[in-house]
């Protein structure tokens, strides 16, 4: 399962950071108050059924993703979104505002091994900001773009003196995407325990001593000592 990863995809972040200043915005308060503290907004670009203040993502009842009317006012998104070869759901600016925290908490079903993933393009940041996944400090710059693994334990703490902005994409997983993520060359990945059931039923297979029941049970084997041996991370 794969933790996060820093993907190697063009962001034009100074073209975005100045249409995000001249802009004549509505940012919406998050509406999720019990998993933060402070002030966290939300700017919809693409949102179920096109309206600005749908600032959730899976509304139900509204499946269909719609720009919004201030998508127009963001070239740069429209350039970013057209060289992501996958679908895409909502597309937001997320504020989290100096001196604001987003306690640990999950999304559930949001990772790649679930079929979505949350892309998270970096606009303004700061050294003060402490992201975590499952406690381990992820330190995403400026102009950056990393996939993140929803589905796990993450928080965030702004303790800087500015606020932290990032251009936040979901999208639907294909083999582009999975591909462009599983070749990353900075990507952490969780470790899996070994199910004491795939040890009993390797002893099971090589007690039947058969060509096809040795064959399946080299082949655990080795997925075993892949899980043992841990995968590379970051």
């Amino acid at each position: 399962m794969v933790r996060y990863a820093k993907l190697q995809l063009a962001f034009d972040f100074k073209a975005t950071q100045a249409e995000l200043t001249s802009a004549r915005n509505e940012w919406q308060p998050h509406l999720n108050t019990y998993h933060y503290s402070g002030s966290w907004k939300v700017l919809s670009l693409r949102s179920p059924g096109g309206s600005h203040k749908n600032i959730i993502p899976d509304l139900i009842g509204q499946s269909d993703f719609l720009d919004t009317a201030y998508m127009g006012h963001f070239a740069s998104v429209k350039k970013l979104m057209a060289s992501l070869h996958c679908p895409i759901m909502a597309v937001r600016f997320l504020n989290l505002q100096a001196g604001a925290i987003i306690k640990e908490h999950t999304d559930a079903e949001l990772a790649l091994e679930k079929g979505e993933a949350r892309l998270h393009f970096p606009v303004f940041t700061n050294p003060q900001i402490e992201f975590y996944c499952e406690k381990d400090r992820i330190f995403l710059n400026e102009g950056e773009c990393w996939y993140l693994n929803a589905n796990l334990p993450h928080n965030v703490s702004n303790n800087g003196d500015t606020d932290r902005v990032h251009l936040v994409i979901d999208c639907k997983v294909n083999d582009w995407l999975k591909a462009i993520i599983e070749s990353s060359g900075e990507i952490a990945y969780k470790k899996e325990d070994v199910d004491e059931n795939m040890i009993k039923l390797i002893e099971e297979l090589r007690y039947q001593n058969t060509e096809t029941s040795n064959k399946l049970a080299a082949e655990l084997e080795e997925k075993v000592k892949t899980i043992r041996a841990g995968n590379p991370a970051v």
